[in-house]
């Protein structure tokens, strides 16, 4: 009975979202923008509507629409690739459209593969970071329909963080990568659509701009954290589980990328945790707790990863307890906790004790060397504050005439 009634509940809050997302709103509006083009769908498992139907199943079965071709990102269009894994290109085993790769031989769409489209439709739920690649392979494909004359189109979906927050420094010239791929701030406080926008006027697209629509969502607004819409969380990546791990991802992640700790990665709290099999668990969870930091505290714990960093070693650390995702710096918050594992061991340096390639990866995630040249001189969060936020007002109000919403 208990399982009957969780199933009850769970299906009502499917089917009355306060939140519609851009492929209802293209549904309901009969697929008008779509008549008589042959269309290519960027997509995922996380492209569905509020019941969980797909965009690739939705536009494919539509008899208003000609679906024509699939595209993949990273993970792939049914998310059976893992994070890094080379995505093949394939006829899709649901479809039997061709499902090309943009996460293998090349992550741009060629001209071959857009020879036969007329817009390329993209529809994927991004997690409001810079360094998370969905974006990246957006900006990519806006670059290749506007170089093959095609059109494109972004059906909106909300920015799981809220469209308030915007945290840490452009990337500079150098840093561009496709973790880093446009100058935007590493949380951006874009929803997708609005990001398509800025990257279209803004000059950003090598190609020059692109015949763009966006397809805007109904009911959302940019107070709202992904719990506010009433829309059912799929898992975006691997280790994207929960909406939860949306907001966790900004907090550890930057950290993650030097593979000295394991920040939850391979345990079953990804980004949510920090530990190393030499760190007192109790003595830094109460000097980051003496900081009194905002929206965020700590508990010491230990953990065995089943994989990753320090697969299968037993680790003490701290797991993050966000107590309010508005108001918590959440970007910082690994600088505060490298910063007082340094000052409990001072003989562990990470920068020093990981790969020096890995320096690259950090620097390219975060946009810039200056923070770590900085930061690993003294360890210390205050030496770095200038060069975190001088960015982020002026570009919150230059992202402003953007907004949507």
């Amino acid at each position: 009975m208990r399982l009957f009634i969780a199933f009850i509940i769970l299906s009502s809050n499917l089917l009355h979202s306060q939140v519609k997302t851009g492929i209802e709103v293209l549904e309901e509006n009969g697929f008008e923008p779509l008549l008589n083009k042959r269309v290519g769908l960027i997509t995922n498992p996380t492209g569905v509507d509020s019941r969980l139907r797909s965009t690739a199943d939705i536009l494919f079965n539509a008899p208003e629409v000609n679906l024509v071709a699939l595209f993949g990102p990273e993970h792939g269009i049914r998310g059976d690739f893992a994070a890094g894994e080379k995505v093949e290109t394939a006829a899709d085993a649901v479809t039997g459209l061709p499902l090309f790769s943009l996460y293998g031989a090349t992550r741009k769409p060629t001209a071959t593969m857009l020879k036969d489209i007329d817009i390329l439709v993209y529809d994927i739920q991004d997690i409001g970071s810079r360094s998370y690649t969905y974006i990246s392979t957006m900006g990519l494909a806006m670059e290749a329909a506007a170089e093959s004359g095609i059109g494109f189109m972004v059906l909106d979906r909300p920015n799981p963080l809220g469209g308030n927050k915007f945290e840490g420094p452009l990337v500079e010239d150098g840093f561009i990568s496709f973790v880093s791929q446009f100058p935007v701030t590493y949380v951006h406080g874009f929803t997708t659509g609005e990001l398509a926008h800025f990257l279209n006027e803004e000059g950003l697209l090598e190609s020059g701009p692109v015949n763009l629509t966006v397809i805007r969502m109904e009911g959302w607004d940019r107070d709202m954290l992904f719990e506010d819409t009433g829309l059912p969380w799929v898992p975006t990546s691997p280790h994207i589980p929960h909406i939860h791990s949306a907001y966790y991802y900004p907090v550890s992640g930057i950290l993650g990328e030097l593979y000295v700790y394991n920040i939850g990665v391979g345990y079953t709290l990804p980004f949510q945790l920090v530990g190393a099999n030499w760190i007192d668990a109790g003595r830094l969870a109460n000097r980051l707790n003496s900081l009194a930091l905002p929206g965020v505290i700590f508990r010491p714990v230990h953990f065995r990863p089943y994989y990753s960093v320090m697969s299968g070693t037993m680790v003490s650390g701290v797991q993050i307890h966000l107590t309010d995702v508005r108001k918590a710096e959440l970007s910082l918050i690994q600088f505060w906790i490298m910063q007082e594992m340094k000052d409990l061991n001072p003989d562990k340096d990470p920068f020093e004790l990981c790969d020096p390639a890995r320096h690259d990866m950090f620097d390219k995630v975060v946009g810039t060397d200056k923070v770590r040249t900085t930061f690993s001189e003294r360890f210390r969060v205050q030496d770095i504050l200038e060069i975190w936020t001088r960015q982020e007002a002026a570009f919150a109000e230059k992202a402003a005439e953007y907004f949507l919403y």
